[in-house]
């Protein structure tokens, strides 16, 4: 039991000493870097307030390039999102078209229903199915077009003018063909007549 108490004292101490040993040559090496970086700028003839201005100057360009990195990062980054909500429009919009041909029929026939009291549940049906393509329209983002107002060539196409004596000039009359609309992109204009 004593030699084990006694080696363990033993290799703690030997342990200590190699520490201390470490230590000390930790210590040395250190000092002999800075006598040799004071050597070399003693060779090179520069102070150590140049040598940090320098190294200040250089730390200040890669600060100022990562920064301008960051910005263009951030630049392309918000270019690819609104890349992908102009696709995303565009796509909506071509299948979208393909539906309105569709509405305007459905509108169509709301307009000439038939009057007969058989046909009540056929029509109640269809103006279902209207309102159920409207409203999927609506969340996909698709707006009819104003027509209510003067004529606008950028969002109206003119079918004719008529004099017509309850509207002034310009102002349109009747609405041949309902226009739609995604965001700012125009899918098909209205179809309009417009008072002379």
């Amino acid at each position: 039991m004593r030699k084990k108490k006694m080696n363990e004292e033993n290799s703690q101490s030997k342990m200590d000493n190699r520490d201390e040993i470490t230590t000390q040559s930790t210590n040395i090496s250190q000092e002999d870097d800075i006598e040799e970086q004071q050597q070399n700028e003693e060779k090179s003839g520069i102070s150590i307030e140049e040598a940090y201005e320098k190294l200040l100057v250089k730390s200040n360009d890669y600060f100022e390039g990562w920064q301008r990195e960051r910005a263009d990062f951030l630049n392309y980054k918000k270019r690819i999102e609104r890349d992908q909500i102009s696709l995303k429009n565009y796509l909506v919009g071509e299948i979208v078209k393909k539906y309105i041909i569709i509405l305007d029929d459905m509108e169509l026939a709301i307009k000439n229903k038939p009057t007969d009291s058989n046909c009540e549940d056929w029509v109640e049906g269809i103006e279902l199915i209207h309102q159920k393509l409207v409203s999927i329209l609506d969340n996909e983002g698709v707006e009819r077009i104003k027509t209510d107002g003067g004529f606008d060539p950028n969002i109206h196409e003119a079918l004719t003018q008529i004099d017509s004596p309850a509207h002034e000039s310009g102002q349109i009359v009747d609405v041949m063909r309902q226009g739609y609309k995604i965001g700012d992109r125009i899918l098909r204009p209205s179809l309009v007549i417009v008072a002379r």
